[in-house]
């Protein structure tokens, strides 16, 4: 079969090459709505498949983003996610989603790899390393955008929540009803995982505010997968923690399964509340007293900063955009009397 051209659909549209591919390229400002019909009808009904290849050579564009995240399992990172493929849906841009699995090693291999495909810009849920490779595309003014974390030394328009506000919102709403022996749960701290450290010390200011002892006591920090062990060893004490404050929702899964292979109940013998609205969280029983991120709007606006860097429009100096974490009032603290 003869391949459909772009003069096909011009003929048959009775208008002119250009401005068929005025129309491909959606710069309809000076195209009626009878043309742009006229257009699309031809499109359909002669199966035309504009050469993406050849067009974004001409046009020195891709349309395609890069899209590196730490780890696929959490639920931040698919929130974020699609709230990304719907921004770069409406700018007709694809997106390529690559996971690290927080290995800076494999971050750094996909970085090459995007720009290997000539991404117009990057999105990155960073592992915290790699300074010189994000320096690099920095001194080369490559758009780019990090989300949830930052990498020390690199300076880029970064979005995430307000972790300090987060954790100081957890500590003041478990003593508001009466609980004392406040315990954080995270994984182990590392200096280069920004929202970790800040959500520690967010939580150690929060507690000092109020008089409350921070020591080896109250802080747990162990993976996710030792977590119900470190637990049970330390409700062994006499001095046990009575609420847990998980810094996300992969530690949340550790402490659940230690509430499950015991005979503790929540909220009675322990209260809960955790970072990061999981989609369970209105249907466990009890239900569990959560804070959200507001992760569309993160991902809508990491996805407009990429585009005022693609489009050339930025002024100044890259800006961190931190975002208020949000209470979901349930169950799992039982009211104060």
């Amino acid at each position: 079969m003869k391949k459909v051209t772009m003069a096909d659909v011009a003929k048959l549209a009775n208008v002119s090459k250009s401005t068929v591919s005025q129309y491909l390229n959606k710069r309809y400002e000076y195209m009626s709505e009878e043309t742009r019909k006229r257009i699309a009808q031809a499109i359909e009904e002669l199966g035309y498949q504009p050469n993406v290849i050849a067009r974004s050579l001409k046009q020195k564009t891709t349309a395609t983003i890069g899209v590196i995240v730490f780890n696929m399992l959490h639920m931040l990172t698919t929130q974020v996610l699609h709230a990304i493929e719907e921004e770069c849906q409406k700018r007709g841009f694809h997106v390529i989603i690559c996971n690290s699995n927080d290995d800076p090693e494999k971050e750094k291999k996909y970085v090459n790899m995007l720009l290997a495909k000539q991404v117009d810009g990057l999105i990155v849920f960073p592992t915290g390393k790699n300074e010189e490779v994000y320096r690099h595309l920095v001194e080369e003014r490559f758009p780019l955008v990090f989300v949830d974390r930052m990498v020390p030394g690199v300076e880029v328009d970064s979005v995430l929540l307000d972790n300090f506000k987060a954790a100081e919102m957890a500590v003041d709403y478990l003593a508001s009803h009466g609980y004392d022996r406040i315990a954080i749960v995270l994984p182990p701290l590392v200096a280069y995982n920004v929202p970790r450290m800040e959500r520690f010390e967010g939580f150690r200011i929060a507690m000092e505010k109020r008089g409350f002892v921070v020591d080896e006591n109250n802080i747990i920090a162990v993976t996710p997968a030792l977590l119900p062990d470190e637990l049970k060893k330390r409700f062994a004490k006499p001095e046990r923690p009575n609420a847990l404050f998980a810094i996300n929702d992969l530690t949340l899964m550790g402490v659940l399964r230690f509430v499950k292979e015991t005979d503790i109940c929540v909220p009675e013998d322990l209260a809960i509340i955790n970072i990061d609205d999981v989609p369970f969280a209105d249907i466990y029983t009890p239900r569990l007293t959560t804070i959200a991120q507001p992760t569309f709007s993160m991902g809508k606006k990491a996805t407009e900063q990429l585009f005022v860097q693609i489009e050339q429009k930025r002024k100044g100096k890259p800006r961190v955009f931190r975002f208020s974490p949000i209470l979901k009032e349930r169950t799992s603290i039982r009211r104060k009397d």
